[in-house]
C-alpha cells in the first residue's frame, strides 16, 4: 500500500527546503522499503543544496541512514520486515562481475542518479502527481524504498542513530586508510580535512597501527576532535604552513595522505608531502569544473602515486557488520562523531551549521 509522508524537498539550490507531501509507492520486484529511523547530514548533499555540484529536481536528499524493513517486493530473498538495515548509497545491481567481487563502485549498471535501477522513481508529490527524483537511497524521508542489495542487515542490537553513521562517511573514511591505502602499523598517514569522513580516516588509521596520524584542517575544532579520534599531530592550515610544517614531523615525507575535503589546495598538499612510493588517496568531490595541476617529475622521481577512493574502496556487505563489531568492541568510536541532532523539519538548519564549518556528524532522527 502507497505511504503518505511529509519530506523536505530539494526544489532550487541555495533555497531552503519545503515540507512537501510526497506518496512513496510500494517496492517494486528486488527492492525493499525502510521505515527510516536516523540519517546522517552528509557534504555531497550540502553540495546538491548550495549549488556547488550540478543536481536535477525536485529530489529528496540523503544518502547515509539506518532503519528498519517495513515491506519487501517479489523476490527478495535476504530481507524481511523487522529486519534492522544500514542503507548503502551504492544502488547498484548485485549480479555484475564488479558487484559479485566485492567492488559494488565499479558495478557494470548502477542506478542513473535520481532513480532506481529501472530508471523510475517511488515517491510522487501528493498533490501534482509529479515525480520526485532519488538522491541516491534519498535517506531524508520517513520511508523509502531501494534495491535489496543496497539494504545491509545488521545484527539488533546495534544502535540504529549510531549505525546510521556508517552508511557513508565512517566507511569511506576509514576504509580509504585500510583500503584504499592499504595503511600497515608504523605507517605514516596524515589526514586532509577532518569533516565528517576525516574524522573517520583518522580512526582507521589508529585501528591500522599507523604512526604517526597527522590531522590537517583549518578548524582548531575539528582538530581537537581527530586528536580525540587517535590523530597524534595536528596541523592548522590556516596558520601554519602544511608541507614545512608535516616535513618537521616527517622529514621524508608521509607514507600515505587523505585528502578529504573537496580543495584542490588541500589535495596540492597532499601530494607536496609525500614521501618516496607515497600514495594520495582522494576522497574528497571538488566543485564541478576544478582542475588540479602538478609536476609530473615530481610524481615520477620518487615513484608517489595518486588514486581515487570511492565508498572507502569498500564492499558495504563485509565492512557494515565489521565496522559495527568493531564499535560494540570499544574501537570505533561513532557516539562522538555526533555534534548536532535535528528533525527531518530542520534539515536546512543542519545544512546551514554544516556549511560553517560545523565540526563532527549532524543527525536526523525519525518520529518512531
Amino acid at each position: 500500500m502507497d505511504l503518505l509522508i511529509d519530506v523536505p524537498v530539494l526544489v532550487a539550490a541555495q533555497q531552503k527546503m519545503p515540507m512537501t507531501k510526497v506518496v512513496v509507492a510500494d517496492p517494486k520486484a528486488g527492492e525493499v522499503r525502510v521505515k527510516m529511523f536516523a540519517s546522517g547530514v552528509c557534504h555531497s548533499c550540502l553540495h546538491a543544496y548550495d549549488g556547488s555540484h550540478a543536481t536535477p529536481m525536485p529530489m529528496i536528499l540523503g544518502d547515509e541512514g539506518s532503519g528498519i524493513v517495513e515491506s519487501v517486493g517479489s523476490g527478495v530473498t535476504t530481507l524481511v520486515p523487522g529486519d534492522h538495515v544500514i542503507i548503502s548509497w551504492l544502488l547498484n545491481c548485485g549480479t555484475c562481475p564488479p558487484c559479485r567481487d566485492g567492488k559494488p563502485a565499479h558495478c557494470w549498471a548502477p542506478s542513473p542518479f535520481g532513480a532506481l535501477l529501472d530508471n523510475t522513481q517511488r515517491f510522487k508529490n501528493a498533490e501534482t502527481g509529479e515525480s520526485v527524483l532519488h538522491y541516491g537511497p534519498a535517506t531524508y524521508a520517513p520511508y523509502t524504498v531501494v534495491p535489496e542489495s543496497s539494504a545491509i542487515k545488521i545484527r539488533k542490537d546495534m544502535p540504529l542513530d549510531k549505525a546510521a553513521l556508517i552508511g557513508c562517511s565512517v566507511t569511506t573514511g576509514f576504509g580509504s586508510v585500510t583500503n584504499a591505502a592499504g595503511a600497515r602499523p608504523g605507517e605514516s598517514v596524515a589526514i586532509v580535512g577532518c569533516g565528517g569522513v576525516g574524522l573517520n580516516a583518522v580512526q582507521g588509521a589508529r585501528v591500522a597501527g599507523a604512526n604517526p596520524i597527522i590531522a590537517i584542517d583549518t578548524s582548531d575544532a575539528a582538530l581537537q576532535m581527530a586528536k580525540k579520534f587517535g590523530a597524534t599531530h595536528l596541523i592548522n592550515a590556516a596558520r601554519e604552513d602544511v608541507v614545512a610544517e608535516t616535513l618537521k614531523i616527517c622529514p621524508r615525507g608521509v607514507n600515505y595522505s587523505i585528502a578529504a575535503v573537496g580543495s584542490t589546495k588541500a589535495m596540492q598538499n597532499g601530494v607536496e608531502i609525500l614521501g618516496a612510493g607515497g600514495t594520495m588517496v582522494i576522497l574528497g568531490a571538488p566543485p564541478n569544473g576544478a582542475v588540479l595541476e602538478l609536476d609530473p617529475i615530481f610524481i615520477l622521481g620518487r615513484e608517489r602515486g595518486i588514486r581515487g577512493s570511492k565508498y572507502g574502496s569498500s564492499n558495504p556487505h563485509v565492512e557494515f557488520p565489521m565496522l559495527i563489531e568493531l564499535y560494540l568492541a570499544g574501537k570505533l568510536d561513532l557516539d562522538s562523531l555526533v555534534t548536532g541532532n535535528y528533525r527531518i523539519d530542520q534539515s536546512n538548519e543542519a545544512f546551514e551549521v554544516l556549511a560553517k564549518g560545523g565540526a563532527g556528524r549532524g543527525l536526523i532522527t525519525f518520529d518512531q
